[in-house]
């Protein structure tokens, strides 16, 4: 019989969707340490700044900030470490050259336990200029005025 999973989310990155258009979503795991766990499970996250980059053909998060747990000593890691990303080798050259090629950039959107493993949403994004950002807030306003409309006229 199947495992039902919940997907509990840790933190997610709200700017990351204002300031660019996901084109792609992928799945992955995170390589951490007992002690980030425990700090996840407490949600200390914060994702607003981070970035992922591919060395060697490996794949890490950086500039995402795990606050150490409070009762973790000398277990405890550097916030701002890099953490390396789990993906299949294919997966992480597909992606290099969508990255190389296209201009694109990969973002973490997300941070959520599936069962008792961290799991990371990535998102495959183009930047949004200026102009873009005020479509969407034009867009969502006009959203938000018809929804009020709907809402007066059938009261």
């Amino acid at each position: 019989m199947a495992e039902k999973h919940s997907n509990r989310v840790i933190a997610e990155n709200r700017k990351a969707r204002h300031d660019y258009f996901v084109l792609e979503t992928i799945e992955c795991g995170i390589e951490l340490v007992g002690t980030e766990v425990k700090s996840m499970r407490a949600g200390t996250v914060n994702l607003k700044d981070s970035w992922c980059s591919i060395d060697d053909g490996e794949m890490f998060v950086k500039q995402m900030h795990v606050s150490p747990y409070e009762k973790g000593n000398i277990f405890n890691r550097d916030p701002m470490r890099e953490r390396k990303l789990l993906l299949h080798k294919r997966e992480i050259m597909r992606l290099f050259g969508m990255v190389k090629q296209q201009g694109l950039t990969l973002i973490p959107l997300s941070l959520y336990f599936k069962g008792s493993n961290v799991k990371v949403a990535l998102g495959l994004c183009k930047g949004k200029q200026l102009h873009d950002k005020r479509d969407d807030m034009a867009k969502r306003e006009a959203g938000r005025e018809i929804e009020r409309a709907l809402k007066e006229r059938n009261h």
